[in-house]
């Protein structure tokens, strides 16, 4: 079995077929495909990537790129829940 990461989120994806899988007898398909796009430039990219590519123009290695600039900032998570009246610091009604 081989695998390859997508360029779009950076998780590994499986290829189907190859020597690999002639020796498991592995009928699993593969996870992605590589596409070239409009701009000239290759890029592997998993099958819920390629659903994420915008449908209203040509897709380019931008596109791309964005792709993995979304997944970032879906996994960040706000740390700080901002001014709270236990520490004090009150906010803009704050009448001291």
């Amino acid at each position: 079995m081989a695998s390859q990461r997508c360029d779009g989120c950076g998780s590994k994806v499986r290829i189907g077929g190859g020597i690999g899988d002639f020796w498991t007898f592995a009928t699993e398909s593969s996870g992605g495909i590589d596409l070239e796009l409009a701009d000239g430039t290759d890029h592997f990219l998993c099958f819920d990537c390629i659903e994420r590519l915008p449908d209203d123009h040509d897709v380019t290695a931008e596109d791309v790129a964005a792709l993995s600039v979304e997944d970032d900032h879906d996994l960040s998570v706000d740390d700080d829940p901002g001014p709270s009246a236990e520490d004090g610091s009150g906010g803009p009604d704050d009448e001291r």
